[in-house]
């Protein structure tokens, strides 16, 4: 298939991006490098450097693409908090160009990378699809407000589509693994103290209900992740759009997350506990019984060693060719 990959320089989109060449896909990777590495566009790949809003016609209108892979956003919760506009417009308002775009070229094939923050706080966990949708904050917010646009968009126009909701990806899939100007994620943080870039890892509350006091978060690998957008576009269909959480129905605290980074590193980890931090869940964990049983996903690397050990080679990868911390 021709496909078009928006975020291919970014973490999740350069990794589906190297899985798709691998599969024999055409890959052309739509980025603009305001988060994303160059160094992550996978080799094979077709790069077009620019803004969706100012490139996707050109693109699209090449012709013939099977579909596209959306991961282009604006994804720090704290910032579209501080900063709403700029997340209403660098998300909201690229994807509805993206959607006109594809419309206009006759692109029938669309998978969104969405997020589980579009439940907001869950009332029971884990979170299945038919949780209501409550964000609580703007990123949450427009990635809700894509979602309703994408639905309108398959009914009127035919067009075939999925989204994905998840919380934490980690992992690393071979030279591609998560490199961002600013992290906010658990294990690449906790690597970064290992790696000497920080000289502890903070644990916000250690009161919390929960089994050693700590959050309980669930984790996804990256490479499981990219085979679940992979199952999602070739089982697309016209006029319909599919939504699907992506999880581990299972959590690990932070205090885990921790002990197993100390033993895949052979570091201490110094670690603080400080306040808990507002609008912090106790327990955020997704259910995927549903892409389980309708597309038969099967997730092969759940265990969080497996998911430390992968994204601990990467970091040691990055740090051996940078000789200083990540970007």
């Amino acid at each position: 298939m021709r496909l078009v990959v928006t975020g291919g320089a970014g973490y999740v989109g350069s990794v589906c991006a190297a899985t798709l060449l691998e599969a024999g896909h055409d890959v052309t990777v739509i980025d603009d490098f305001s988060t994303g590495n160059r160094d992550a566009v996978p080799t094979g790949a077709h790069l077009v450097e620019g803004d969706i809003v100012e490139v996707a016609d050109e693109v699209l209108g090449a012709g013939n693409y099977d579909g596209v892979l959306h991961f282009a956003a604006r994804s720090l919760v704290g910032e579209s908090v501080e900063d709403p506009a700029k997340y209403w417009h660098g998300n909201l308002d690229v994807s509805l160009s993206l959607l006109d775009a594809m419309r206009r070229y006759n692109v029938p094939s669309l998978v969104f990378s969405s997020t589980a923050a579009t439940y907001g706080e869950p009332e029971t966990v884990p979170i299945t699809e038919d949780a209501s949708t409550a964000p609580t904050n703007p990123y949450g917010a427009t990635k809700l407000a894509i979602d309703y646009a994408i639905s309108s968009y398959c009914r009127a126009y035919g067009l075939g589509a999925t989204s994905l909701r998840y919380f934490n990806v980690a992992g690393a899939y071979g030279d591609f693994g998560e490199n961002h100007i600013t992290e906010t994620h658990l294990i690449p943080i906790v690597l970064q103290v290992a790696m000497g870039y920080r000289d502890k890892i903070m644990i916000y509350g250690d009161d919390w209900p929960t089994k050693d006091g700590t959050c309980v978060r669930d984790y996804i690998h990256i490479r499981d992740l990219a085979d679940a957008h992979a199952l999602a576009l070739d089982t697309n269909r016209p006029g319909e759009h599919r939504i699907y959480n992506l999880g581990s129905g299972d959590g690990y605290s932070v205090r885990e997350v921790i002990e197993v980074c100390r033993d895949v590193t052979g570091h201490p980890i110094p670690a603080e506990v400080a306040p808990r931090r507002a609008g912090d869940p106790a327990v955020l964990i997704a259910s995927s019984e549903k892409i389980r049983s309708e597309l038969g996903w099967d997730p092969t690397r759940t265990q969080l060693r497996r998911i430390v050990e992968d994204a601990w080679a990467f970091t040691e990868r990055l740090g051996d060719r940078s000789h200083s911390a990540p970007r």
